[in-house]
């Protein structure tokens, strides 16, 4: 895009985004194989390009989440799941792998990677901090979400402070452009953590959400984005996570601005901040963590009052934009929802569900065999667990199950004491989740010490 005309906030850019133009240009220019690569594909990003800058770079940040790694420049899963702002550009990929090769990105990638570390470095405890702050005062901490992630990328080569968030299936990631001043837009990433915190729990009390419906009949002509219109279960999480914004934001120290900034939601039809803005102030007095007093939280919501206050409400004109937007999953729908019910705590409905997939054939058989062992798990079945993670291996190529699989199977030996058995499944996990820093971190831990279940004690 740097290199094909995308001259977004240059001029507040990080030096070291202007140091990569250079070095691309150079590159381009540096051999008829590598000119002729670069005037196809700029002439593919000149033909593809959107009226607004933003929405150019947003639909190469989704095709580039759903490619598999360099030099490959392939579609992970089916063509056929592809957001469609991903599959409108996915004709630049064959472009770019004869670019990549013909131009030699892999040295220039190489001369700037201690500088794309030191990224890391500068941003690495403010993020980490925020997140740990977050879970601090829901009282509920992300240990518990094995098998999901979150995960930031900082790409300099971006727009200064250019933002993009996506929700694929389980797997939330914030891409973001950091420009020459140090700070980053930590509101906004905390709003994608907060997503992948909360998310899953509306899940686990479906008759609660579902008695909430009649609401979404107060919501139709507010200025909110049309999704929160159709889904109580989504606009239910929006309304906790933005009176969660306004109960924490630093920016909203008196009472007087946090009940402004509630009004405000609440005329963009997020008609339920007033009630959880109210439930928090009781929830940051009492010991409980979130997961323990969401389910209290729904069981109080009084319909008939929320729908006279809803009624009540004259909406603004326009709504600020939702910053995640989820996509259609890889997975398809069967794998999706089993999923969802997997993580809110239905395995009977998990293992339905995913066995369903793979009876019809229908979708990734590689992902349905890691969810029915992951219920198999979760059931104490430790022979079906190793049976299924053993088929999710054979079945599968996608990264996060093989490195999960062995992971899981290197705990299930550790718990037979087998600690040979249990650390080549650790060495195999290291390989197939380089790229995946929770898994990483979970087969290093599984490297140092044999696995142990949680309020396992000597």
């Amino acid at each position: 895009m740097n290199l094909c005309g995308y001259n977004q906030d240059l001029s507040v850019a990080d030096p070291l985004r202007q140091q990569i133009r250079e070095d691309l240009q150079k590159a381009a220019d540096s051999t008829p194989d590598a000119k002729a690569s670069a005037q196809a594909m700029c002439q593919f990003y000149k033909d593809h390009e959107q009226p607004e800058a933003w929405r150019t770079l947003s639909q190469y940040v989704s095709l580039a989440l759903y490619s598999n790694p360099v030099p490959a420049f392939s579609i992970r899963g089916r063509e056929a799941d592809l957001p469609p702002d991903a599959s409108y550009v996915q004709g630049i990929l064959p472009l770019l792998q004869k670019f990549y090769s013909n131009a030699g990105l892999e040295q220039i990638w190489q001369k700037h990677r201690e500088a794309y570390n030191r990224f890391t470095e500068r941003y690495h405890q403010p993020v980490a901090k925020m997140l740990f702050d977050t879970e601090v005062y829901l009282k509920l901490p992300s240990a518990g979400y094995l098998g999901r992630s979150f995960t930031v990328y900082l790409d300099p080569l971006g727009a200064s402070n250019e933002i993009n968030a996506r929700n694929y299936a389980a797997d939330y990631y914030v891409v973001i452009s950091p420009g020459a001043s140090a700070s980053l837009k930590m509101d906004e990433i905390r709003h994608t953590y907060l997503h992948y915190l909360l998310d899953p729990l509306a899940l686990k009390y479906p008759t609660n959400v579902k008695r909430l419906e009649p609401l979404l009949d107060s919501v139709k002509n507010s200025p909110m984005d049309e999704s929160f219109k159709d889904d109580i279960s989504l606009l239910l999480t929006e309304c906790l996570i933005r009176a969660i914004e306004v109960r924490t934001s630093p920016g909203k120290p008196t009472e007087a601005e946090r009940e402004e900034a509630v009004h405000a939601y609440m005329a963009q039809g997020y008609v339920l901040t007033q009630y959880f803005f109210d439930a928090l102030k009781q929830f940051e007095k009492d010991p409980s963590g979130l997961r323990t007093t969401y389910g209290q939280m729904l069981t109080n919501i009084d319909l008939g009052k929320e729908q006279k206050r809803a009624a009540q409400v004259v909406f603004a004109k326009s709504a600020d934009p939702e910053l995640l937007h989820p996509s259609r999953p890889m997975e398809g729908k069967l794998l999706s929802t089993a999923e969802e019910k997997l993580y809110a705590g239905d395995t009977a409905s998990a293992e339905k569900l995913a066995q369903q997939a793979l009876d019809e054939k229908s979708e990734d058989a590689g992902r349905a065999l890691f969810i029915l062992a992951q219920v198999a798990t979760v059931n104490r079945d430790m022979q079906g667990a190793t049976t299924y993670f053993q088929k999710a291996l054979q079945s599968s190529q996608e990264p996060k199950v093989v490195a999960w699989s062995h992971i899981y199977l290197g705990r299930i030996f550790d718990l037979r004491e087998d600690r040979a058995a249990a650390l080549d499944q650790y060495r195999a996990a290291l390989t197939a989740g380089a790229s995946l820093p929770e898994a990483k971190k979970a087969a290093e831990r599984g490297m140092q010490q044999p696995y142990e279940p949680p309020g396992h004690s000597q």
